[in-house]
């Protein structure tokens, strides 16, 4: 039985036993009296917790479904029944489908893949086309966001001059934000019949995708304030209006890597200039982590075909309709659905492709 054997395949990724015995021990310090009194050490310890109970919970489930499906066979090699097999197929369709979700959050197993993620989108060269592509994206990870349930705040935007935006940042709340988001980022091209032209020619469109994770707990990165230059600034756009009279808005910019974090979200300076700075710093241990990873691949000899920056997906409007990651060479001609949002697709290939690379 294929399923079946998926299902034990998977169990071998992790120790049932271990994690049985942690889940025991997670019961027993959360029952002690004293266990409350560190609320910031009680939640870690809730959140871990709960982490382990969830892909032990997942599990178990799969191997009940299995199970049920195998008994439903025996009974079709006893009698054959038309209900029974149309159960059968049913239960398998419903189990391939919790199968591969699983595998999935499997994959989301790096540091801070459960984490929240940054969004930032800048729109490239090219005025007004680019930025209107760059509000098209937009709305196209608000509307991913919706679907998956997650949540999200606007801490930067700025428009564009005549249409679209300039740049935006997005922190996205929810479980695995970074861990899926991270598949997204690059160059992503837009190849059209502009709007804008009245001649009607075709434009080829880039916006730059970052995405970093939101790293709460305190990180091991220095910064000296010489090292940094701090704009202050109207806030604009959506997320701004309620503070646009002043120049709450703080930018800040780390002069030696050229790293810019912005946020306008905050009613005060201070409270945004706290969000950028975190930001920041996010930014230098993600770029200190990439380091030492490039250091490595280049000590192996390893070239990486696809880059950070480098152009990751293209999505052409005319004069046919496609839209293909060129990492994995996924690619659709159902256009409208994933500028409403249908990415998954698109992540999950990405996730398994870069397994297969690592």
């Amino acid at each position: 039985m294929h399923q079946r054997k998926r299902s034990k395949t998977l169990g071998g990724l992790f120790d049932l036993e271990t994690m049985e015995t942690d889940i025991a021990e997670f019961d027993h310090m959360m029952a002690d009296p004293e266990f409350w009194n560190n609320q910031e050490s009680a939640q870690k310890v809730i959140k871990e917790a709960n982490e382990v109970k969830s892909v032990y919970q997942a599990f178990r489930d799969i191997e009940t479904k299995s199970e049920e499906i195998e008994l439903l066979l025996e009974m079709l090699k006893d009698e054959e029944d038309k209900d029974i097999r149309e159960e059968v197929e049913n239960r398998l369709k419903e189990l391939s489908k919790v199968a591969d979700q699983f595998e999935l959050d499997m994959l989301l197993s790096e540091p801070y893949d459960k984490n929240n993620a940054i969004l930032e989108l800048h729109p490239g060269a090219g005025g007004t086309e680019s930025q209107d592509w760059g509000e098209m994206l937009y709305r196209m990870y608000t509307r991913w966001i919706d679907k998956r349930g997650f949540t999200y705040d606007i801490l930067d935007y700025q428009s564009g001059d005549e249409a679209g935006i300039k740049s935006v940042t997005l922190l996205v709340k929810g479980l695995n934000a970074y861990g899926l988001l991270k598949a997204e980022k690059g160059v992503h091209r837009l190849v059209r019949i502009s709007p804008f032209d009245a001649s009607g020619r075709r434009h080829t469109s880039f916006v730059s995708v970052d995405v970093i994770p939101e790293i709460n707990e305190d990180i091991d990165i220095e910064i000296n304030p010489d090292d940094i230059r701090v704009d202050t600034f109207r806030a604009s756009g959506a997320g701004g209006q309620h503070i646009n009279k002043t120049e709450s808005a703080v930018r800040l910019t780390h002069k030696e890597t050229g790293l810019v974090a912005s946020s306008q979200a905050g009613r005060s300076q201070l409270a945004n200039r706290e969000t950028a700075m975190n930001m920041l710093k996010a930014k230098l241990y993600q770029k200190e982590v990439e380091e030492k990873q490039k250091e490595m691949d280049d000590i192996r000899g390893e070239q990486k075909e696809i880059g950070w920056g480098s152009q990751i997906r293209s999505y052409v409007f005319h004069p046919y309709s496609m839209v293909k990651d060129h990492r994995t060479n996924l690619e659709t001609g159902n256009v409208d659905s994933v500028m409403d949002g249908d990415i998954d697709p698109f992540i999950e290939s990405y996730l398994r492709f870069s397994m297969t690379k690592s």
